[in-house]
């Protein structure tokens, strides 16, 4: 435990770092806008891995209009019957957009796979489909990059156990995140699998060391932003007009609204 404690950043460098990084988001941001670039940032891992952490500070500063997050539910009964990558494609960017998947059609790569949501038949044609459904993105113009957060066993545990604990996170976790635990070599080698066939030149992946969540999200920001040909867009230049001079309007009684109570006036 010591150890972990001395490998984690330290606060005031890491908020320091992330407002510099998250900066440079809105930048980007802009240039995808100006430049009708369509942007897919795909975030994968195990449970409790950072992925849903990372992506909050990515999207924190952003324009909803602009960047959206896509975490979808299991599929519906009519989604089942459909070509397995039909209902991610609808979620893909349209110029001028970034989609931040916060799990993926890597899905069947992992837990359909490990837990049989699905045939041995259609995990391996997901892993035959998926680099040409990919190259096949990247091919139309869309920019797509792919983050695999590894997080060890003691680590995924004490967050597990902490998250257990905690009233206000303790929705994050399911029955089924806690079988990961006893599925553990399974991941693994679902995980390496996944790699071997999907690692390829126009979609690598990005491995993210992600025991220190601080380290991890400051690495895997700047590793995007390092990625991309983004330059600073010039905005529009704004001057705040002069207020006109009142035309005689009168606010209504108060006492004709109701008003939250102060709830702040009890603290």
């Amino acid at each position: 435990m010591a150890d972990k404690k001395a490998a984690t950043l330290p606060r005031k460098p890491y908020e320091r770092e992330l407002l510099r990084l998250q900066t440079e988001l809105v930048k980007l941001q802009e240039w995808v806008r100006a430049e009708g670039a369509r942007l897919v940032v795909v975030f994968e891992g195990r449970d409790a891995a950072g992925k849903g952490g990372t992506i909050k500070r990515v999207a924190e500063h952003l324009n909803p209009r602009v960047a959206r997050i896509v975490a979808l539910p299991k599929p519906t009964e009519r989604q089942r019957t459909q070509w397995y990558f039909q209902r991610y494609t609808e979620h893909l960017p349209a110029a001028g957009e970034i989609v931040l998947f916060d799990r993926s059609w890597y899905n069947r790569a992992g837990v359909e796979h490990v837990m049989g949501f699905c045939t041995k038949q259609e995990y391996q044609l997901f892993l035959r489909q998926c680099p040409i459904y990919e190259r096949m993105l990247v091919e139309e113009g869309i920019v797509l990059r792919k983050y695999w957060f590894s997080v060890s066993d003691a680590v995924q545990e004490d967050r597990f156990r902490r998250r257990l604990d905690d009233p206000v996170r303790r929705w994050k976790l399911s029955p089924m995140d806690l079988e990961s635990i006893t599925h553990w070599e399974a991941y693994s080698r679902a995980k390496d699998e996944m790699l071997v066939h999907t690692d390829i030149a126009e979609a690598p992946w990005f491995i993210v060391e992600s025991d220190d969540k601080r380290r991890a999200r400051l690495n895997m920001i700047a590793h995007l932003l390092g990625s991309l040909p983004y330059h600073d867009v010039p905005p529009p230049v704004l001057e705040l007009p002069k207020r006109p001079p009142s035309m005689g309007y009168e606010r209504p009684p108060r006492d004709l609204q109701t008003y939250v109570p102060d709830h702040a006036a009890s603290l």
